[in-house]
This record gives structure tokens, C-alpha cells and sequence, in this order.
């Protein structure tokens, strides 16, 4: 059976990118429609997760949902987290704050809750959601979609001369827009799965181990991270290599699962009394970086969010970014009509394009410093520097970490300014025993005639 439709906007994809999207879009006075291939999650718990790794909200992203009112009700699902613990082998904890001080902190969420409180937001608000509608085809050129009913069964059609692909990773709108030609388009897979474990509350329904940490054990080529939740579990995320003595391939037993958690992470397994369950129970994830351009076509479709640039996890900040896609999607609106999608989809890319490629390459960066350099001292005293510099010239120099997790400087020049840091920071640990020693007014002259005329230049001011 096959029927065929009409909606002056489709999205397709209500996750968390297409929920907020569809909320801001409604708000705009557009009538949308989101196609979403799962069941309505909201009713099916079963259904709700997806990847389920938790997220950070940061900065960026409460910025997008204080457009449409729902950052209140987002950070009400949120646990407070402001800085890392990190795990030695030998079982002692190394705390490293996040930014400057208590202030400046992210905010632990899980996916699935925040996905079910944006698709209410947005159908309160006047969007339609249509679920178990998977799209097999797609004419991106033409607005016109081609959607199985996983629901009711059969196929059916969608023309819409306004098409958004919040689709995520795997979009079928930009594999459609690839093979259209005049597309360019990379991947890198990752060499690293990941598996998610779970650290339960406490007897009295508190956590086991400090809430307000994003916990870290560092071992190399090996990781294990833990987020908090607000029902005082934390979801553990494993990352291992696919193959070698520690991958994935080889634990193919609960014997050697127990084995790899007592030789590098030891007090890691009284947290996770379900571990050799778990990990078998629970699905292996792959991780990688895509980047393609353009993202549209003409001003009929338009990628957004992960659909546009899926990223690696490492600094919590694809959520972020796809929430900042609609965010400057909607200043774009502003600038040119509501009409104007010509204008508005090309102006995005234009914009959007760079800093998400610089937001890959520091996740991909962040990934090496976290699971191999975090509990270095050479690390530990260069992030003691860097903290001193943050406290008593906060107006000259903020690390690269706090530009991308606490303001809206645009990611590409956050990239570019912590070269410049990373150059300076060498220079100032050459020879330093203790943060305590570095000789502040010498680093203030360097960080003045080197950093200052490059944030000067690009309009850039660290009071935030």
C-alpha cells in the first residue's frame, strides 16, 4: 500500500537535534512534520536509548534551548559535574577541575530523558511527530521522500519543498546527496568500540563514588569513563582497541573480562557488580569522524547536527554542536526571511562547515590526552599552570578546553588560539617544578605580545 503527502517542512530524525529543531521551527510560525524510525520512545522504554553514552550539556547547547524557553526544563534532568577524577592504577584519585572555578562546570544528562522531554516540548508546541517511519529513499532535488510504515506496514511518500536530515551518523538523506554527485564526503573509523557497563546507587540510594566527576581511568590504549545520573547510578563507558592483548576480540570470556578489569582497572570492580553480564548482554559501538560538504542543496535540503558532522565523544560536544547548528540556523532566518532557504542553507554551510571540522579534530585530540596523558605529571603541571593562568588573568587567557565548553567562541578559532597556548605553555613548564613558581609577569608579557593581538584580532574577549 502506498499514499503520498504534503508538509511544507519535513524533518527527518526526532532525536534530540530534530526535536529542538522542529520546537524552534514551530515557534518561527512553520507548519513541520518529523518522521522518526523508532516507535514513540516515550511509550516504548525499550525503544527511547539508541546510543545511549551519556552527553554534557554545555554552554552552546543551553544557549540553543534558551531560544526556545526549554533550558530550565533540560538542566532540571541534569547532574552537575565539574571536573575530572582521575583513577590511578595503583588506586589513588587526582582531581582536575574544569574551568577557573565551581561556576563553570557541565552537566551530565542522559540521551533518552532529554530526547522524551524535546519531543513533548515540540509537539505541545504544535509539531507533528510521526513514528515508526523509516525513510528508504530519498530525491533531495525534488523535497520528495520515500518512507517504510515499520508501524502499519507498506511505503509512503512525502513531497515537501523544505527537507531537514537530522538523521543522524548514518543518514539516508546524505548518502542520497552523495550519490546525486558534486558531494564530498571522508571517514574514519575509529580504532577503539566502546561498551556501556553500569555503576549502581548506593544501599541508601546515594553514589558510590564522587557525583560532581566525570571519572576517568586512564590506561593507554585503554579506557574506562563514568557519568552521573540523577538517579545516583553512573553509566560507565568502556573503549577498548577492536583487536590486540586488551581488545574487544579477545575478551571472549567472563574469566577474561574479570581478568582485564583486575589488572587495569582494580577498583573499578566492586563499582560494577554486573560487569561479565553486562558486557556480554550489552551491544559493542563504534565510534568515527565523517566530514562532507556541501551540507544542502540549494534551499531545498538541508544536513543538521550529526546527520552534517558525527563526531567522536571525546569532548562532549556533538549534542552541543548540533543544538548550536539550530541556533545559528535560526540567527540566519533572522538575517535573511523565513523564505529565503537559497540564502539561509549555503550561508550555513558556509559557517558551520569549519567549525565543525575543528570540533572533530580536537575530539579526536581529546581522546589521546584523555585516555593516555591525563595522569602524566608533565600533563598534571601543565593543567596546574593553566589553571593558575586562568585565576589571575582571566581576562588575557582561558584554556582552549574552557573557549569550547563555556563561551560561543566559534570552535575554529578556539582550535587556532590553543596552538598559540600550547606553544606558550611549553615555554613556561620548561624547567618548572610547581605551578606555584611560574614567574606570572613574565608569562603575562609573553601571553600579551603572542596571545592577545591573535583574540584582539579576531574579535574575540574572554569575559565570560
Amino acid at each position: 500500500m502506498s499514499a503520498k503527502f504534503q508538509d511544507p517542512v519535513a524533518i527527518v530524525g526526532g532525536g534530540l537535534v530534530g526535536a529542538l529543531l522542529a520546537a524552534l521551527l514551530v515557534r518561527r510560525g512553520h507548519a513541520v512534520t518529523v518522521y522518526e524510525r523508532r516507535p514513540d520512545f516515550r511509550e516504548h522504554a525499550a525503544s527511547a536509548g539508541g546510543r545511549s553514552i551519556n552527553l554534557v550539556l554545555t554552554r552552546r547547547g543551553i544557549r540553543a534551548l534558551e531560544r526556545v524557553g526549554l533550558a530550565e526544563g533540560a538542566m532540571a534532568l541534569t547532574v552537575r559535574v565539574i571536573g575530572r577524577m582521575v583513577h590511578a592504577l595503583d588506586g589513588r584519585l587526582v582531581f582536575q577541575p574544569y574551568g577557573r572555578d565551581a561556576t563553570e562546570c557541565n552537566h551530565s544528562i542522559s540521551r533518552s530523558g532529554l530526547n522524551r522531554f524535546l519531543v513533548d516540548a515540540a509537539g505541545q508546541r504544535g509539531a507533528r511527530f510521526r513514528f515508526g517511519a523509516r525513510l528508504v529513499g530519498a530525491d533531495p532535488w525534488a523535497g520528495r521522500l520515500t518512507f517504510e510504515d515499520e508501524i502499519a506496514g507498506g511505503t509512503f511518500e512525502v513531497e515537501s519543498p523544505v527537507v531537514f536530515a537530522a538523521d543522524g551518523a548514518g543518514s539516508v538523506l546524505r548518502d542520497a546527496m552523495r550519490a546525486g554527485g558534486g558531494f564530498e564526503e571522508s571517514f574514519e573509523k575509529l580504532s577503539h568500540g566502546y561498551k556501556e557497563l553500569t555503576i549502581p546507587p548506593a544501599s541508601d540510594g546515594g553514589f558510590l563514588a564522587a557525583a560532581d566527576a566525570l571519572h576517568i581511568w586512564p590506561r593507554g590504549a585503554l579506557m574506562l569513563m563514568a557519568l552521573p545520573n540523577l538517579d545516583g547510578t553512573f553509566t560507565a563507558t568502556l573503549y577498548l582497541p577492536w583487536e590486540g592483548e586488551h581488545g574487544f576480540a579477545a575478551l571472549t570470556a567472563p574469566e577474561k573480562v574479570e581478568g582485564l578489569f583486575r589488572e587495569q582497572f582494580p577498583d573499578a570492580v566492586a563499582l560494577i557488580p554486573r560487569l561479565t553480564e553486562e558486557f556480554f548482554d550489552h551491544p559493542t559501538g563504534s565510534l568515527g569522524t565523517l566530514r562532507c560538504a556541501p551540507y544542502h542543496v540549494g534551499g531545498r535540503a538541508l544536513l543538521i547536527g550529526d546527520a552534517a558532522h558525527p563526531i567522536v565523544p571525546f569532548f562532549g560536544q556533538g549534542m552541543n554542536t548540533g543544538f548550536e547548528d539550530c541556533r545559528v540556523l535560526d540567527d540566519l532566518l533572522d538575517a535573511h526571511g523565513d523564505e529565503a532557504w537559497d540564502r539561509v542553507f549555503a550561508e550555513f554551510t558556509r559557517l558551520r562547515k569549519p567549525n565543525a571540522d575543528a570540533i572533530a579534530d580536537m575530539a579526536l585530540e581529546n581522546f589521546v590526552e584523555m585516555r593516555d596523558r591525563v595522569g602524566d605529571a608533565r600533563f598534571v603541571l601543565r593543567k596546574s599552570v593553566e589553571h593558575r593562568l586562568e585565576q589571575n588573568m582571566p581576562k588575557a587567557y582561558r584554556s582552549r578546553y574552557s573557549m569550547v565548553m563555556y563561551s560561543h567562541i566559534p570552535f575554529r578559532l578556539a582550535y587556532e588560539a590553543g596552538r598559540l597556548q600550547h606553544e606558550l605553555l611549553d615555554e613556561f613548564c620548561d624547567g618548572l617544578g610547581r605551578a606555584e613558581d611560574l614567574d606570572l609577569a613574565a608569562a603575562r608579557r609573553a601571553i600579551d605580545e603572542r596571545l592577545t593581538p591573535f583574540l584582539e584580532g579576531h574579535g574575540i574577549s574572554l569575559d565570560y
